[in-house]
């Protein structure tokens, strides 16, 4: 298992270029499920999640070909529809949850999928049944296997209809989506999740002979169509890695230009950064962060104590929570952050609060930073990495704490950032991966 060293104090100085995002990656690489002619993919990140996908795909005899750094050609036109049955298939799906996403695509086109329960973070409940029930009302059916803890789906036909999401769920949307567009006839799909990943996805499908209309609201309409051919797809840069750029320099006190960060597709990110009082600027399609010696939190107009809370799109997203916990302790004031998605994914606060933060958590869902400014020394410390995004929190921690820090575990770091310490450490940071 690898660790990080990581020497705090360093400031930052530079540009970086985020990543590819992520979870865009994970639902368009399932797509090319859905036809047996090729598909390019460009700013695919080379992260393990996405990586594992790309082999699984591969195993399942999907051709791939890598034709450029973060350039990819798919072309399913031979899968294996035997390999689902192999202990092989169970163990590489049931360790990655994007894994899910490929049932969609197998029942339109196949007629059938088996998945073993999902892995991925462990941050809480993350149930399945908006996919399955969605993908239930377009006449597939499910049978699940306690024994194997697998899910078997079948379907003759798929058929158009109307759903009601019971959540707006990304992956669930995306899901039942890419069943959708090979349904017979017409699919309306409310509250549907409506985040610009999920509006790329439309994008491709479309750019595939889909029929999407819709595209960026929470109703999706899906006129279905007899097949899908190839198509070329450019992945956006990871939103979630543009936020944590920025609280990484507002915690260290360093001065960087994030470059090519979409910044039309960041929704409410940078403003909900400015209300902790953390400075940025819009530079064409960069991002600068200048240095700033401290920063205070807004209160609202009434006086009342900030609260920072996740929702879904055009609201806050909950993947980047961790990073403004983290830096809301070095602002002067208080604030509330309050992560509705996930029970889980503020336990990693107690080692926050070792290091020397002032973090009060309420419950599960709700903890209450008090900011101590410039009067907040972090101590150096030996803790391990929970998850992906409590994972880059805790390396923005270490990073701004006095002494040299060990975070154990980071292949949970590894599965959504690449490559994060040769970058950083190419902006002034000290870095050393420990196999």
């Amino acid at each position: 298992m690898a660790s990080f060293r990581i020497e705090g104090g360093r400031k930052l100085k530079g540009e970086i270029i985020p990543q590819g995002a992520k979870n865009e990656a994970l639902q368009v690489l399932c797509a090319v499920l859905l036809s047996k002619e090729s598909i390019t993919i460009s700013n695919i990140p080379d992260i393990l999640d996405v990586n594992n996908l790309i082999l699984l795909l591969s195993d399942m005899g999907v051709k791939v070909e890598k034709i450029s750094t973060g350039t990819y050609r798919f072309q399913a036109d031979e899968v294996d529809l035997s390999y689902m049955e192999s202990e092989k298939f169970y163990r590489q799906s049931a360790s990655l949850r994007g894994s899910v996403m490929i049932v969609g695509p197998m029942v339109a086109r196949f007629g059938k999928a088996l998945i073993p329960k999902p892995g991925g973070d462990k941050i809480g409940r993350r149930r399945l049944d908006t996919h399955f029930i969605g993908i239930q009302k377009l006449g597939a059916s499910f049978e699940y296997n306690p024994d194997k803890k697998t899910y078997s789906i079948e379907a003759d036909k798929l058929e158009g209809c109307y759903m009601l999401l019971d959540e707006a769920s990304v992956t669930g949307t995306a899901n039942i989506l890419m069943a959708a567009v090979l349904a017979k006839g017409t699919t309306t799909i409310y509250n549907a999740a409506c985040e610009p990943y999920l509006q790329q996805l439309c994008k491709m499908l479309n750019a595939m002979g889909a029929r999407i209309s819709g595209v960026g609201s929470n109703l999706l309409t899906i006129e279905g169509v007899e097949s899908l051919h190839g198509c070329s797809h450019c992945i956006l840069p990871d939103m979630i890695e543009v936020g944590s750029f920025i609280g990484m320099a507002a915690m260290t006190g360093s001065e960087i230009t994030i470059k090519n960060v979409a910044y039309q597709e960041l929704g409410i990110i940078p403003e909900s950064f400015r209300r902790l009082g953390i400075e940025l600027e819009q530079r064409g399609d960069d991002i600068y962060v200048p240095a700033q010696k401290d920063y205070a939190i807004e209160s609202f107009i009434d006086g009342s104590i900030m609260t920072i809370s996740d929702a879904p799109w055009p609201g806050l997203t909950p993947d980047l929570l961790s990073v403004f916990l983290v830096v809301a302790a070095k602002a002067r004031g208080s604030v509330l952050i309050h992560q509705k998605m996930f029970e889980s994914r503020l336990f990693f606060v107690d080692k926050l609060i070792d290091m020397g933060a002032q973090i009060i958590l309420c419950d599960p869902h709700r903890a209450t930073v008090i900011g101590l400014g410039e009067n907040l020394h972090l101590r150096a410390s030996v803790m391990s990495s929970p998850d992906i995004r409590a994972g880059i929190a805790l390396l923005i921690a270490a990073m701004a704490a006095e002494g040299t820090s060990i975070i154990h575990n980071i292949d949970q770091i590894d599965r959504g950032y690449e490559q994060i310490d040769v970058r950083l450490n190419a902006l002034g940071a000290r870095i050393e991966r420990m196999d």
